[in-house]
C-alpha cells in the first residue's frame, strides 16, 4: 500500500495540473503541473476562486462546466483557451496565439467546508490543436488556388441560411464562370490555363472582405458567399468585380479571344428551403449572363 505521503509525492510529480474546484469556483488544492515547458507553479491560486483569477465571462464558463460535472456526475470533457486578455492583471498585448487545453472534469465523492468539489485535470493541447487546425485547412482548401473548396462552401452557406432563418440576415451569392478559357486552354496548354485560375483567385483576395466566402466550385466556375449583404448591394459589388476581371485578364487571351467573367447573382429569401434553392438562382443567372453575349452580370 503507498502511504499518505508516498500519494503526496506521486500528486505532485503529475505533468498535468490537476485542480480541486468547489462548486462556487474555489481553488480547493493544486497538484502536479510538473512539466516546466508548457505550465506555471500554480500553488499559489489555492484559496483564490475562479473569478479572482480570470475575467468574467471566462470564469462563468468554467463555472458552468464545474456544475455540468457536479449535476451529472459524470466525466465532462471539454477544450478550451486561454490568453493573456482572458487573465486579470495581465496586459492585453502580448502573443496573440492562446494555449488551448483539454480540461477533464469529474465529481468527487466528499465535501470541503460543506461544498461539493470536483477535480479537473488541465492538459495542454496547443500543439494537437495546432496540428488539427492546419489539417482542417488543408482539407477546406483548394490545392491550386487557396481558396476554399466546395466542402467549407457547402457547411458556410448553411450557417448563413440559418442566420436567415433566425434573424433575417441576408446572405447573397455570385457565381462566377470563365468565358472562352477552353478555348485558351486549349491553345496555350493546361499549365498557362492554371494562371488565369490562380489570377481570378487573387482579384477574390485583394477585393473581398474577411467575412466573405470565395470558393473554387470546379474547374474554372467559382462561387462567392457575401454574408449580410443584400441583392442590391451585391449586384453592385458584381459589376465592380467584374471591371476588375476585365481590367486584370486582358492578358489572357487566344487567336484574339479574351478570358473574361459572367456573373450570376442571387440571394437568400426567406421563402428558401436551404442555401442551395439561392445557389440554383445564382447559376440560373451566370447561364443568362453567358447566353447574352458572356462577359456580364445578371442578377435572379
Amino acid at each position: 500500500m503507498i502511504s499518505i505521503e508516498e500519494m503526496a509525492f506521486v500528486l505532485e510529480a503529475l505533468p498535468d495540473p490537476v485542480f480541486v474546484l468547489s462548486r462556487s469556483g474555489k481553488y480547493v488544492a493544486v497538484f502536479g503541473g510538473r512539466d516546466d515547458r508548457y505550465y506555471h507553479d500554480g500553488s499559489g491560486l489555492v484559496g483564490l476562486y475562479v473569478s479572482d483569477v480570470v475575467k468574467k465571462d471566462k470564469a462563468n464558463w468554467f463555472l458552468e462546466q464545474v456544475d455540468l460535472a457536479l449535476e451529472t456526475g459524470g466525466l465532462v470533457i471539454r477544450e478550451y483557451e486561454l490568453s493573456n486578455r482572458d487573465v486579470k492583471g495581465l496586459l492585453d498585448e502580448g502573443p496573440q496565439q492562446p494555449i488551448w487545453f483539454e480540461a477533464r472534469i469529474q465529481k468527487l465523492d466528499f465535501l470541503v467546508d460543506g461544498e461539493e468539489v470536483v477535480l479537473w485535470v488541465a492538459s495542454n493541447i496547443s500543439e494537437r490543436h495546432e496540428m488539427e487546425a492546419k489539417l482542417r485547412e488543408l482539407s477546406d482548401t483548394d490545392q491550386l488556388t487557396g481558396l476554399f473548396n466546395r466542402r467549407k462552401l457547402e457547411r458556410d452557406l448553411t450557417v448563413h441560411y440559418e442566420a436567415l432563418k433566425r434573424h433575417a440576415v441576408p446572405t447573397s451569392i455570385l457565381m462566377f464562370d470563365l468565358d472562352n478559357f477552353k478555348i485558351f486552354n486549349d491553345t496555350h496548354g493546361h499549365y498557362k490555363g492554371d494562371e488565369v485560375i490562380v489570377a481570378v483567385a487573387d482579384i477574390f483576395r485583394s477585393e473581398l472582405r474577411k467575412s466573405d466566402i470565395a470558393c473554387r466550385f470546379g474547374g474554372d466556375e467559382f462561387i462567392v458567399g457575401l454574408p449580410s449583404i443584400d441583392m442590391q448591394h451585391a449586384e453592385r459589388f458584381a459589376a465592380r468585380l467584374s471591371e476588375c476581371f476585365k481590367r486584370e485578364l486582358s492578358q489572357f487571351s487566344a487567336g484574339g479571344i479574351a478570358t473574361t467573367v459572367s456573373v450570376g447573382v442571387a440571394t437568400m429569401v426567406p421563402d428558401d428551403r436551404s442555401y442551395k434553392d439561392a445557389v440554383k438562382r445564382a447559376d440560373k443567372a451566370l447561364y443568362e449572363a453567358k447566353r447574352n453575349g458572356k462577359n456580364r452580370v445578371f442578377s435572379n
